[in-house]
């Protein structure tokens, strides 16, 4: 290559080309921020809090709170009674004991959330008092909103932080560790690790029966447990060995997780377990060990590290108009050769998308897949095939999807729309994205393997598994109602999935429900209330999803989307997909469902395959939820917040009407003014019956799907 000119894409581009001197001056201006904010972040490092026990006694038994059955007792913290004389005397019991201060664990500023890192490592003995039955029911490290003792009834599996009433509750705000001994419905075993996260069902778990770890063996064995969550990466990682001996170099438990979201922003650590009847266990803390970085005086740290932040912000800003004039470049590049651009083109721009995460080898993914081998084909879409995959020498599942529509340069288009999406969102109740690959045209996108498969699957008995039970159902729909809620409004920015069918809800191997396929999802832009791609017409979807609006205009809202969670709401109760062929004189499970209601025989719409094995109330409130979601007129129909709460039981669902109301053009809300799309005027349509009219929403407000 000659020094003149740098060769791209079969074209090449003079080093005087303005264009070329811009982007390589930014790129030095944004080195040289990058380096001044580094120098800035060493001159001013974080102050930690350290508190460290290697017993507990009468020297520190102030500096805890101990609560319901918790005590000090032979230098250690006995969460639960520590008598094995009389056995009755430690059934079913539950306490806690947390540190009496609390520590500041994140506050937002200016540049974004600012989140502690802290190390927290304790060593524990949980004894089983009898080799003749099993223990129960574990003992977890806790991260809770204050130093109340735990619920009522926290006994038993709750192991001391929620009980029936509250559990899952996004009101409880805790974080924990769980150290769990006995097998639930939601385990995986008796002998495992989970976090959880204002539940006592686990959002990650792992069994420690494949590392040779026995929490509560036959003969007292004391064991030491490193959690460690750093609040930069968000990353969260939990180890475990044999006292005495190092912390293990692979993790038995790693998951990424914004503290911000779940705990409140002054809160308290320590400990809670739980004993059983008739499994019952000695839950004994040894010693602990915990460092948190010290965000107490956040406004003192916001005045230090002004300069540096604004570093950071001229930074950002930088990189930013560096991405445009970069995008507008290629974009150029893409007009004047009238081609797919190469894979150089592609794969820089990929690896200049913020929080891009890892690019994998063609090779590793090949052999992963046995070759993308038909027999570790999982399914198949419009945009392209997923396989399963085992990653070589790591062991873990993956799943790998391949785009492989007919025009590569539509293949490219949906690769980078679902990649520039999915990267960047963060939510228990997602499927989560592990990386790329882009190779000779072949691209590539990998996910987390879940176990458990669709949710189609188990409603219908796909591949032999078997009928998913009531209360797994209520835990999907909660799932996903909590993921809605995120798309629509707790992420920085809006965004529509556009694709909500049981198909796209897979679940994790504790079933819980994780939202797929963003292959159609779009970002709403800020000030608007929805995406527009008004260059593109059509509207692909499954009947029975697709709200009735969506046909007049080829758009859709969050309302539309909602619309689509009411179809499955049903379709999760009945047990029947939303377009019916075995309902005579229906073709919709909606219509079916709203005639029964009106006919005040609402539970018959349950699925009677369930042999009547259902919650009255619950399924009421389904069913009623999931009509009012499917309500004709988007105006009516609840927003994902309230959806939330109505699923948790804290909200009454909306009223229905007896008779399912008309479908009127053009609608009422949220389209009103679109004169341009229905040919009325705003006068001339109709205010939502309920009182409530949303703000004026004009054409370039709406969503056009490709």
């Amino acid at each position: 290559m000659e020094l003149s000119q740098f060769q791209i894409h079969q074209f090449s581009i003079p080093l005087l080309d303005p264009m070329w001197l811009f982007c390589k001056s930014l790129l030095v201006v944004v080195l040289l921020l990058l380096t001044g904010t580094s120098a800035a972040n060493a001159a001013f490092p974080s102050d930690n809090i350290s508190h460290s026990y290697s017993s507990f006694g009468p020297e520190n038994r102030n500096d805890f709170n101990f609560s319901a059955d918790a005590n000090d007792n032979q230098g250690a913290l006995q969460i639960t009674p520590d008598s094995i004389n009389t056995p009755s005397y430690i059934l079913n019991k539950s306490g806690r004991v947390l540190l009496s201060r609390t520590f500041r664990l994140w506050y937002p500023s200016e540049a974004g959330t600012v989140i502690a890192s802290f190390n927290s490592t304790f060593s524990v003995n949980i004894y089983r008092p009898s080799n003749t039955t099993p223990p129960g029911e574990g003992l977890a490290f806790l991260i809770a909103p204050d130093a109340h003792g735990p619920p009522p009834g926290s006994y038993g599996g709750y192991l001391g932080l929620t009980n029936s009433t509250v559990d899952g509750k996004l009101s409880n705000r805790i974080v924990a560790v769980e150290l769990d001994t006995v097998k639930q419905f939601y385990d995986p075993d008796d002998n495992h690790i989970g976090l959880n996260i204002n539940s006592v069902v686990s959002n990650l778990s792992a069994s420690l029966t494949p590392l040779g770890i026995q929490i509560a063996p036959q003969g007292a064995v004391n064991y030491t447990v490193w959690i460690s969550y750093d609040g930069v990466s968000k990353q969260m990682r939990v180890d475990m060995a044999e006292q005495g001996n190092p912390r293990p170099t692979k993790p038995v438990l790693e998951a990424e997780l914004d503290l911000s979201h779940y705990v409140n922003q002054d809160s308290y650590m320590g400990f809670a377990a739980s004993t059983g009847s008739p499994d019952y266990q000695l839950n004994c803390v040894l010693a602990w060990d915990l460092v948190v970085q010290d965000l107490e005086y956040g406004d003192k740290n916001k005045k230090r590290g002004n300069g540096w932040k604004l570093t950071v912000g001229v930074a950002v800003g930088v990189v930013a108009v560096a991405a445009v004039v970069l995008w507008f470049f290629s974009k150029r590049c893409w007009r004047k050769k009238k081609t797919n651009p190469s894979p150089s083109v592609l794969e820089g721009t990929l690896k200049f998308l913020p929080g891009m995460p890892r690019e994998f080898d063609y090779k590793e993914l090949w052999r992963a897949t046995n070759g993308f081998d038909e027999r570790m084909k999982l399914g198949q879409g419009g945009f392209g095939i997923v396989y399963k995959g085992v990653l070589a020498g790591e062991g873990a599942e993956i799943a790998v999807k391949r785009f492989s529509r007919e025009d590569n340069m539509n293949s490219q288009d949906d690769f980078l729309k679902e990649l520039t999406i999915i990267n960047r969102l963060r939510h228990k109740h997602l499927v989560r994205l592990l990386g790329w690959c882009h190779k000779k045209g072949i691209l590539l996108l990998v996910y987390d393997y879940m176990p458990n498969g669709s949710l189609d699957q188990h409603l219908y008995d796909g591949g032999g598994r078997p009928l998913l039970p009531w209360n797994l159902r209520v835990h999907v729909l909660s799932g996903l109602a909590s993921s809605l809620h995120y798309l629509h409004n707790e992420y920085d920015e809006c965004v529509v999935h556009r694709d909500i069918k049981s198909s796209n809800v897979m679940l994790d191997a504790s079933f819980n429900a994780r939202l797929g396929d963003f292959g159609l999802a779009r970002v709403v832009d800020t000030g608007k209330t929805s995406y527009a791609e008004l260059e593109v017409a059509g509207f692909p979807g499954t009947r029975g999803y697709i709200a009735p609006e969506c046909f007049h205009t080829n758009r859709a809202t969050r309302e539309s989307d909602v619309f689509a969670f009411g179809a499955l709401v049903l379709e999760v109760v009945a047990g029947r997909r939303p377009c019916c062929t075995d309902l005579p004189d229906f073709h919709l499970l909606l219509d079916w469902v709203w005639t029964l209601h009106r006919d005040g025989a609402l539970l018959r719409a349950v699925d009677a395959r369930l042999s009547g094995e259902f919650v009255v109330d619950e399924a009421r409130r389904l069913l009623l939820l999931g009509l009012a979601c499917s309500h004709p007129l988007p105006g009516e129909r609840p927003k994902a917040a309230s959806i939330v709460q109505i699923l948790l039981g804290s909200v009454e669902p909306p009223s229905v009407p007896l008779f399912k109301p008309a479908f009127m053009w053009p609608v009422a809300v949220p389209f009103i003014g679109v004169a341009d799309l229905t040919g009325a005027s705003a006068s001339t349509l109709n205010a939502s019956s309920s009182g409530w009219t949303p703000p004026l929403v004009t054409s370039e407000d709406v969503v056009s799907y490709d």
